[in-house]
């Protein structure tokens, strides 16, 4: 067999290989100029978001990691689930200390994932099925092998030092801050090379770059515009907070700089207007105005941590009252901006804003054991494992596709993948995609995957799959295609006006959207007993999901985790 070399490493040449070539020579590649009157300019605002790393989604040259080429050929698949946007883990080229957190090349693709070529490839059939792509872009850092840090560490110009942070001294504060609680011990470590103190939030193998300087600001601009030419509709960029931090002035509450929050959205968005920043900043809901803009001028879209806490606490405590007061709490925003809701990510479970009575509620409830837990602060397990039963796992789904914008799934959450706790830290919940009953679980044919494949217990690769589910009318994959297409039959969710119903019982969360083309209306019972409760209705109400059972006069029967969509 033929085979191309890349940093060392092999790689067989394949079908999708010539087919991506093909696709070149036809002028499949994304242009350059600005294609902003392709999509709607609010077109995030309703968008079917799907994460996934490309390493352990699927392998198509048999060398046990996911590329590309494997990923093109599962394009099929996410536009059958119903997804409109695919967010990527990182790609870039790393030496893959932290799953590719660690940046060493911002401007190429990992070697092991494929050539650009096949991303252009990827990037040129997508858009031919309207999935728009939203890449991780790691801006906070760079790898300690990145070379702009090589060269920092012997500037004596200063050019290349200027971009970190630097101390001669070690800061009062060095052991304060850290991202990693519990497996970091610093956030200031000293380089012996440059004779200073360096700073990371992160791990001491990722150098935090140093944003006041305006050649940093330039660069990332750059980078964003780079990617932005070849067809990224968006970003979601990485631990936003820490971006616009001033080190100097401390770890525990630093000075924020939100001026350049705003280049580099306008430095983004020069190249496309309709370029999306979506940020992770897990911050308090007065904060918000700060990241979004008073205008909606900064970050369009943000991941509402928030709200997410407050939701495993309402299903760990099965009632509601917190969740919707959080919901409440972060309802006011700019007219342009949204938020991104979701269940499990990449990460841990952050509960970090809870009180410790209710995060001890939720460590007891969902992850009881210590090897569970991470960061003194959160859980590093999936969905399905946490929650067990089926009934809840489907409830909690019909809950994120319900609340007002844009819902986001990880991938393998469909189907109800379990976890690797024997891996470490966050790489847990970060195994293979289980395709169907075959070697490896489809995932690929190679001896070795970059991590194990789920081969025992209950979660199994030969009990959980996608080729089972897709015949099992009434799996999970099929119950979330289900909530997809409802939820995209139903744009008000993303846009209209909404409040939250008083049905007088606190298991019940209740939620109303209102427009001109009429009302929805959406219950779920967070408790695992059935209830009824009070609803007014007019009889005229269409049942979209669930099972409208009427049991008095205006009441309603709900089963143990029941949920009840309606459209009047």
């Amino acid at each position: 067999m033929t085979r191309r070399y890349f940093g060392g490493f092999q790689y067989p040449v394949n079908r999708l290989l010539m087919l991506s070539f093909i696709l070149q020579i036809l002028g499949c590649k994304p242009k350059a100029e600005n294609t902003s009157s392709e999509v709607n300019p609010l077109w995030y605002r309703n968008s079917i978001i799907y994460n996934l790393d490309v390493d352990i989604f699927k392998d198509s040259d048999e060398d046990g990691i996911g590329d590309f080429n494997g990923l093109q050929e599962k394009l099929p698949y996410l536009d059958s689930l119903g997804v409109e946007v695919i967010w990527l883990s990182p790609f870039q080229p790393t030496p893959d200390k932290d799953d590719g957190y660690d940046v060493t090349d911002y401007y190429s693709i990992d070697p092991r994932l494929g050539t650009m070529n096949e991303f252009d490839a990827f990037i040129c059939e997508a858009k031919k099925r309207n999935i728009k792509i939203v890449m991780d872009m790691v801006l906070n850092h760079t790898s300690i092998e990145h070379p702009w840090y090589a060269k920092a560490r012997t500037d004596s110009s200063g050019q290349f030092k200027s971009r970190y942070v630097w101390s001669s001294t070690k800061p009062k504060d060095f052991d304060k801050g850290m991202v990693f609680e519990g497996v970091q011990t610093e956030t200031w470590t000293y380089d012996e090379v440059a004779k200073s103190y360096y700073f990371h939030r992160f791990y001491d193998f990722q150098p935090d770059l140093n944003y006041q300087n305006k050649t940093v600001q330039q660069e990332a601009i750059k980078i964003l515009q780079f990617w932005s030419k070849k067809g990224i509709k968006g970003f979601r960029l990485d631990a936003v907070p820490f971006i616009i931090d001033v080190p100097e002035s401390g770890a525990a509450e630093p000075s924020k700089m939100f001026g350049i929050l705003d280049s580099i959205v306008s430095g983004a968005k020069s190249i496309d207007s309709q370029t999306l920043l979506l940020g992770e900043a897990n911050v308090a809901p007065k904060e918000n105005v700060e990241y979004f803009g008073e205008k909606g001028n900064r970050l369009q879209m943000m991941f509402n941590f928030y709200a997410n806490q407050y939701l495993f606490y309402a299903m760990a405590d099965e009632k509601v009252s917190t969740f919707t007061q959080a919901l409440n709490e972060t309802r006011d925003k700019p007219g342009p901006s949204q938020w991104a809701y979701f269940l499990r990510n990449h990460d841990e479970i952050d509960l970090g804003r809870l009180s410790k009575s209710q995060r001890n509620k939720v460590y007891e409830k969902f992850g009881p054991e210590g090897n569970m837990q991470l960061y003194n602060r959160g859980i590093r397990r999936r969905l399905a494992p946490m929650l067990s039963s089926p009934e809840k796992i489907k409830m909690a789904y019909s809950v994120l596709y319900s609340l007002p914008g844009a819902p986001v799934i990880r991938s393998g959450e469909e189907i109800g993948m379990g976890d690797d706790l024997t891996l470490a830290e966050r790489l847990s919940v970060r195994t293979p995609m289980q395709w169907n009953k075959e070697k490896n679980a489809g995932f690929s044919n190679a001896q070795k995957t970059i991590r194990p494949v789920i081969s025992m217990g209950k979660y199994a690769y030969q009990k959980v799959n996608v080729a089972d589910e897709s015949v099992d009318q009434h799996s999970l994959l099929n119950y979330i295609k289900r909530l997809i297409e409802v939820r995209r039959s139903l744009p008000e969710i993303g846009t209209a006006d909404w409040q939250i119903m008083d049905l007088k019982n606190d298991a019940v969360f209740a939620i109303e959207y209102r427009s001109p083309n009429g009302k929805v209306i959406i219950l779920h019972n967070f408790s695992g007993k059935a209830l009824e409760v009070t609803l007014p209705l007019t009889g005229k109400e269409m049942v979209l999901i669930g099972r409208k059972e009427v049991v008095g006069k205006g009441e309603i029967y709900l089963a143990a985790y029941g949920q009840l969509w309606l459209k009047s």
